[in-house]
Formats: C-alpha cells, sequence, structure tokens
C-alpha cells in the first residue's frame, strides 16, 4: 500500500501560546464543564476579548468541542468573540445605557457626544438597561459606573484612568451584622431549637409572594421543594435585567447578610445540598462585596452548605428562572419547556428551590416579628409591604419600602417629592419595560400583585418608570420593543422574530392597529417564556390608552430631553 503523502490536517491548529495563556488563567480553578461562563470571564478580563485561539485552546483542555464553546461565547453580550484577522476592540469601552430612564434623560445626547469626543481612542457602546435607573444616564466606565453622567465626567474618568468599581463602602459587614443580632435566628434553626415547620407557617400566614415578578407563594414553594427526593439544591437570581429594576442592587450593598440570613435558613429548612448565586455581571463593585463576605461566613457559622458565586454574562433572558439554570450550568441561557418544573427537575437534574433575593431577604424579618408584622401593612386592601424601584421624571427616584396597594400618585407624592418641577403626570409602567403603559387617569389604581391584570398591565417586580407630559407613550414603547428584539435567546419563532416585526410597525408613521393586534396574540399566546409573552404589552397600551399617539397626525411629540429617537 502506498504512503499519502501530503495530507493536510483539517480544522484549526491549536495554538500552543494561547494553550499556555489559557492553562495559566485556569492554574487554581477545578475544571468543570459547568464553569465554562467563568472561564469565558477570565479570558474576557485579561485581554478585552475572546481570541479564537483562546476558544479553541479552552476546548481542548476541557475536552469538548469547539462549537460548543463558541455557541456558549457568542449568545452572551459581554463576550467579545475576534476571529483570525479581525481587528480586537479597543482596550477600554465606555458603555452608556439607552434603556428607557436614561433615555429620558438624555441618553442619546451623551452618547453622540462621547462617540465625537473620545470614540477614536475608545469603545463607546450603547447597552441595554445597567440596573442604575434611579442615577440615570449612566454610563459605565471599564467596570466602573458613573452615576448623573455627563460628557464631562465620563472623559475625566477615562483619561485618568479611573475603570474599576469598587466595593461598597457603607454596607454592614459580617462583624457589625452580628453584634446587631444576625445570624442567632440561623443558629437556632440549626440546632432545631427554632422548628422548621413553624418556619414554613411563617412564611404561609405572612401571604409572602416571590419578589422576582412571577410572585409564586413562598411558604408553598419550600413545601413542594421540600418534598422532593435528596440532593435538593438552591438557585438566587441577583440577574435583574428588567429595564427600571434595581432593587436587588439598593440591598445588597447596604445589608448583604440579611439576604445570607434567609438564603442560609431557606435552605436549612428545606433542606438544600448545595447554593448557587447568579449575579448580574453589572455589577462588579457588589460582587467584590460578596465575595468577601461569603467567605467570612464559610469561616465563620457553622453547617453552611457550599455556596457557589456565579456570573451572569449580559443576558436579559438569563432573568427567566429556567434560562438561569441553564447559564449556571454552563450553557446558553435557553428557558427550558415545562413541565417538568424546576421543583421537581432543575440544576444539574435535581429538585431545585429558586428565588429572587428579595425574597429571601424578608425571611428572618417576617420570623423574628411574625406574619401579622408584615401582613399589617397595606393598602386599598391590600396587605403586606412592596420595594418599588422608582425612576423617571420623579423628583427623587430611589426604592421605596411602601404599603401594598399603594397607587402610583400616592407613591410619586409620599415618597418620591412629588414630579419634577415643570413636568406633569402623563404616564408610567407599573412593571418596568414588560408590565405595560398605564395613563395618568389610571394612576389611583392599586399596586400589586394581580391588580392591575385586567387593564393589560401588572406590577412584576415592582419597577415604576414615571413619564411626565413632555415624553411620548409611543417613543417609550419602541424603546421597550427594542429592548426585547435585542434580548431575545431567538430561540422560539414567535418571540425572535415578532419582536423585530413589532419594532418595525411600531416605526411606521401610521399604526396598523388590526396587524398589531394579531401579531400580539400570537406572540403571547405562543411564546415560550415570558419575554415574548409579555413584549408586546407596551405596544397594546399605547394602542388601547395613548390612542393619539398611533398616528403621526395626532403624535405627541416630544419636548427636547423627552423619550424620542
Amino acid at each position: 500500500m502506498k504512503k499519502r503523502k501530503n495530507i493536510k490536517r483539517r480544522g484549526r491548529p491549536l495554538s500552543n501560546e494561547a494553550l499556555l495563556d489559557v492553562q495559566t488563567l485556569l492554574k487554581d480553578m477545578p475544571l468543570q464543564r459547568d464553569l465554562l461562563i467563568e472561564y469565558l470571564h477570565l479570558i474576557q478580563d485579561k485581554y478585552q476579548c475572546l481570541a479564537v485561539e483562546h476558544l479553541h485552546a479552552l476546548a481542548t483542555i476541557l475536552k469538548i468541542s469547539q462549537t460548543e464553546v463558541y455557541e456558549v461565547a457568542s449568545f452572551y453580550h459581554h463576550f467579545d468573540i475576534v476571529k483570525e484577522g479581525d481587528q480586537k476592540p479597543a482596550s477600554l469601552t465606555v458603555r452608556v445605557c439607552d434603556s428607557i430612564s436614561c433615555e429620558l434623560t438624555g441618553a442619546e445626547v451623551l452618547i453622540d457626544t462621547l462617540e465625537s469626543a473620545i470614540g477614536k481612542k475608545v469603545r463607546v457602546q450603547r447597552v441595554p438597561c445597567v440596573g442604575r435607573c434611579e442615577s440615570a444616564p449612566v454610563a459605565v466606565v471599564g467596570t466602573k459606573p458613573i452615576q448623573f453622567a455627563t460628557s464631562e465626567k465620563v472623559i475625566e474618568d477615562v483619561e485618568a484612568g479611573n475603570t474599576a468599581d469598587i466595593a461598597p463602602e457603607n454596607a454592614i459587614r459580617y462583624e457589625q451584622y452580628v453584634k446587631d443580632g444576625g445570624y442567632e435566628l440561623y443558629k437556632r434553626v440549626v440546632e432545631k431549637e427554632h422548628h422548621h415547620e413553624d418556619i414554613l407557617s411563617a412564611k404561609d400566614d405572612s401571604g409572602l409572594r416571590g419578589l422576582g415578578g412571577a410572585g409564586f407563594p413562598v411558604g408553598r414553594k419550600w413545601r413542594i421543594v421540600k418534598e422532593q427526593p435528596a440532593p435538593r439544591l438552591m438557585a438566587v437570581n441577583i440577574d435583574e435585567g428588567e429595564p427600571g429594576t434595581f432593587k436587588d442592587r439598593y440591598y445588597l450593598e447596604r445589608d448583604p447578610h440579611r439576604f445570607f440570613e434567609g438564603m442560609l435558613i431557606a435552605s436549612e429548612v428545606v433542606g438544600t445540598a448545595a447554593i448557587y448565586i447568579y449575579l448580574r455581571d453589572e455589577y462588579a463593585g457588589l460582587r467584590e462585596l460578596l465575595e468577601q463576605e461569603l467567605a467570612v461566613i464559610k469561616d465563620k457559622l457553622p453547617d453552611v452548605p457550599p455556596i457557589y458565586l456565579r456570573r451572569g454574562a449580559g443576558a436579559y433572558i438569563c432573568g427567566e428562572e429556567s434560562a438561569m439554570i441553564e447559564s449556571i450550568e454552563g450553557k446558553r441561557g435557553m428557558p427550558r419547556l415545562r413541565p417538568p418544573y424546576l421543583a421537581e427537575v432543575g440544576l444539574f437534574g435535581r429538585p431545585t428551590l429558586e428565588h429572587n433575593m428579595e425574597s429571601l431577604y424578608w425571611v428572618r424579618e417576617i420570623v423574628e416579628k411574625g406574619a401579622d408584622w408584615f401582613t399589617s401593612h397595606g393598602k386599598n386592601g391590600r396587605q403586606g409591604l412592596r420595594s418599588f424601584s422608582v425612576s423617571g421624571r420623579v423628583k427623587n427616584p430611589g426604592v421605596y419600602l411602601a404599603p401594598a396597594g399603594i397607587t402610583l400618585r400616592e407613591l410619586v407624592n409620599e415618597y418620591c417629592g412629588g414630579m419634577q418641577d415643570g413636568q406633569e403626570l402623563y404616564g408610567y409602567f407599573p412593571g418596568g419595560a414588560s408590565g405595560g403603559i398605564l395613563p395618568e387617569r389610571m394612576a389611583d389604581i392599586p399596586l400589586d400583585f394581580d391588580t392591575l391584570n385586567e387593564h393589560g398591565a401588572f406590577i412584576g417586580s415592582a419597577a415604576v418608570i414615571v413619564l411626565s407630559d413632555k415624553d411620548s407613550a409611543r417613543d417609550a414603547a419602541i424603546n421597550a420593543m427594542n429592548f426585547f428584539r435585542h434580548e431575545s435567546c431567538g430561540q422560539c419563532t414567535p418571540c425572535r422574530v415578532g419582536t423585530e416585526k413589532a419594532v418595525k410597525l411600531m416605526q411606521q408613521e401610521e399604526w396598523d392597529t388590526e396587524l398589531m393586534g394579531e401579531l400580539s396574540t400570537v406572540m403571547m399566546d405562543a411564546s415560550i417564556c415570558g419575554l415574548g409573552q409579555a413584549a408586546p404589552n407596551p405596544m397594546n397600551s399605547v394602542i388601547n390608552y395613548f390612542p393619539n399617539e398611533t398616528s403621526s397626525k395626532t403624535k405627541k411629540v416630544p419636548e427636547s430631553g423627552g423619550v424620542s429617537k
């Protein structure tokens, strides 16, 4: 048999230099397939991009295909893949939020100014909500957020090299938290001095519901997961990517151990073998704080289960519980078809207790003060407390703990200092970009779970964005739909194509409301997850409550600084 000569190997040759680069970065980490996204972050942080040579090296080290690595890396917005021969991005990126609250306060002008002033030496990138809506407009230089950003502030930090976010300085640390009675309840639960059934009854009696948006009763969820076969796991969602939402960051920057204690109590009561915390990537300083304090409690507290802090990578869809689970497993964050539900088959195929951060933040308070304390709050026939993230045209935007059932008008006047000078209430998003838009005449409806459903809106995570008579509901809705188009995972056609078609229809001078209605019905009925199902809400709201804005002849034209493209 003749020898075959000059056999040319197919595929990309492995770069020994790239292999050494990646091996060096990973030398202190275990090699696990579910840590793929963490490895990608290490490479991105080091080189400001993901070169295909490094992706090839990573695939070789993990003994998986290059395709598998590439499909994950290309799914997340915070990863910059650079192919052979392509120019690498600038060493510094300035990200400017262009979502609703920031656009209200001049983000478009800020982006244009920065592109002209520094666009040749740094990358200026428009990005979706970065979770700091109370201080809009917001720019992020490297990882450092600049609140109430101006071009002067941004350029000053760029030139000075101030590009790193730092841990919040005024957070209550472990020593102070313990001094104030912290972790005593957790220790009593571990030592069986406080019975599990008492904890569960307190959750049931308080009526506490999940505070990430879906509102599933907390006590019932604990009981369901507790009944599943061991080992059970726990996953905490702190991805809060909904435009207008920033309450989780607000609480964690001030009192992280209150959340940790609630999390540990839930884990002990339900009996979970490990805890995974999923934190959005935009919160770099907060991540540093949590890492520091987690190290302390692992050392100081008894019977703490393994706790893993996982880093998101800029995908709003990972706020959906099953998409988050996929991401924690090191995959693309695509929602799962259900059933089975996460309580039965969740993280790594095990029964999983999934919670939003704030749902756990109130565990200690409710148990110590009693369910009656929680239910004693409320207005207009509702019970409990809600944390409202308020942004937009109010004098004092921020997070406000208010009685469930408070109205928008009461919230603005009693907590936010009223509307900004010279501005009158025109409309509002009661539940972030997906919660719909209601007009001023509907500002006296109680804000709580289920109270807004009949009006085509919902409270969700209580992210309230207030519009004034200087703004256009139509353009605010287009901003929201553009966000959903950008953030759709692409898995299902009704959402992937529907959001794109909706944007095009909404940009027409004359809205075809009949066609929009048909598109909305398909998206709401056939989309796999809540993103596609809720995306039409702002569009439908304009049609139902702001009909004068669906036509170019009667379209409201916002004054300077309002929401307009």
